[in-house]
C-alpha cells in the first residue's frame, strides 16, 4: 500500500505512517498565486492501494479541495484502489434540512468525494450516523472507545463506582451509552435548548451525579458553550467533579479560553484535528493520538480483515 497526507494533518499522518511502518508517499501539494490546489505525485501509484489521509477542518474549504484534486491525481495515475481517510469529516454537522431553503451539506461534500473517484472512506466517529448512507461506496465510521477507555480505566482505577458517563445533550445518548456500557458506569443526560445557532441553555439533568465524578462524552466541541454550560449544571447537581472527553476539537474562536474558564478540570481530545497553539498551552486540554487505531483500520482494509472486530 501507499500513504499519502494532504496538508491539513501532518502529524497524525506521519505517526499512521510509523504504526505501519510504511514511508509517507511523495508528492507535492501547493498553491498558485492565485490559491490554486496543485497535486503531483512523485511516486509510481499504478495497481497500488492508496490511501489518503486528509481531514476536512479549518480551512475546511481549502482542505476539501485538496482531497479532491488529490484522489483525481491518484485516479488518473491508475491507483487500483484510492480510500480517503478523514479523520475528521468537515460538514457533517449539516446533515439534514433545519429549515426552509437550506442544503444539506454533508450530502454535497459525499457526492463531491465520490465523484473525484474514491473506491472507500475511513472516518473517525460521524457526527450524525445517517451519513453513512449518504455514501453508495464502502464507508467505515471508526468509535473512539478503543482509544478513550484504556485512557479512563488508568485514570480512574479504584474509583470506578464513582464514574457516571454524561451526554451533553440528547444527540449523543447513543455515543455516551456505548463507552458507559464498557465501563460498566451509570449515565446521566442532560436535556438542554438551543435558541440559536452556537448558544445553548441547559435545561435539565437526567440521572444522578450528585457525589460523582462526570465524564461528559462529546464527538465535536466547537465554541464550547454546550459543554461549559453542562459543566455549571453538573456542579449545581452536586457532582464532585466534571471532565470531558471529546473527539474533534474543532476549538473555534474563544472556545480554548472559554474552556479554561470553566468548571471543566480537564478536557481530553485526540489529534484528528492538529492541535493550535492555544490548545498546546492550555492548562485543562490533554491530546490522545488516535493514530493506532486508525493505523490498525488501514492496515485491515488492505488485507481485507475485519474492522469491527476491532471494537469487539
Amino acid at each position: 500500500m501507499k500513504i499519502i497526507a494532504g496538508n491539513s494533518n501532518l502529524p497524525l499522518a506521519q505517526a499512521i505512517s510509523e504504526y505501519l511502518e510504511i514511508p509517507l508517499a511523495k508528492a507535492t501539494i501547493r498553491r498558485f498565486s492565485d490559491m490554486e490546489a496543485f497535486v503531483e505525485i512523485q511516486e509510481n501509484v499504478r495497481g497500488e492501494d492508496v490511501f489518503v489521509v486528509q481531514s476536512t477542518c479549518y480551512p475546511a474549504n481549502d482542505n476539501l479541495m485538496e482531497l479532491l484534486i488529490t484522489i483525481d491525481a491518484l485516479r488518473r495515475g491508475s491507483a487500483r484502489r484510492i480510500t480517503a481517510v478523514i479523520p475528521y469529516f468537515g460538514y457533517a454537522r449539516q446533515d439534514r434540512k433545519t429549515g426552509g431553503r437550506t442544503p444539506i451539506s454533508a450530502k454535497l461534500v459525499a457526492n463531491l468525494i465520490t465523484a473525484a473517484g474514491v473506491d472507500r472512506v475511513l472516518t473517525l466517529e460521524l457526527h450524525a450516523g445517517q451519513i453513512q448512507g449518504f455514501f453508495d461506496i464502502p464507508l467505515d465510521n471508526l468509535i473512539v472507545g478503543p482509544v478513550f477507555v484504556p485512557e479512563i480505566e488508568k485514570r480512574f482505577a479504584g474509583k470506578e463506582s464513582q464514574l457516571v458517563i454524561v451526554s451533553p445533550d440528547v444527540g449523543g445518548v447513543v455515543r455516551a451509552r456505548a463507552l458507559a456500557k464498557r465501563l460498566n458506569a451509570d449515565l446521566a443526560i442532560i436535556d438542554k435548548r438551543r435558541e440559536q445557532a452556537g448558544v445553548s441553555e441547559v435545561m435539565n439533568v437526567i440521572g444522578h451525579v450528585e457525589g460523582k465524578i462526570c465524564l461528559m462524552v462529546d464527538d465535536i466541541v466547537d465554541s464550547g458553550g454546550t459543554l461549559c454550560n453542562a459543566a455549571d449544571a453538573l456542579i449545581d447537581q452536586g457532582a464532585t467533579a466534571v471532565q470531558a472527553y471529546v473527539v474533534h476539537g474543532v476549538l473555534s474562536g474563544a472556545a480554548v479560553d472559554r474552556i479554561s474558564k470553566s468548571k471543566i478540570e480537564r478536557m481530553v481530545i485526540t489529534d484528528s484535528i492538529p492541535a493550535t497553539d492555544a490548545v498546546k498551552n492550555a492548562s485543562n486540554i490533554e491530546q490522545l493520538t488516535v493514530s493506532r487505531l486508525m493505523g490498525e483500520a488501514i492496515r485491515r482494509i488492505s488485507n481485507e480483515e475485519s474492522i469491527s472486530a476491532l471494537f469487539i
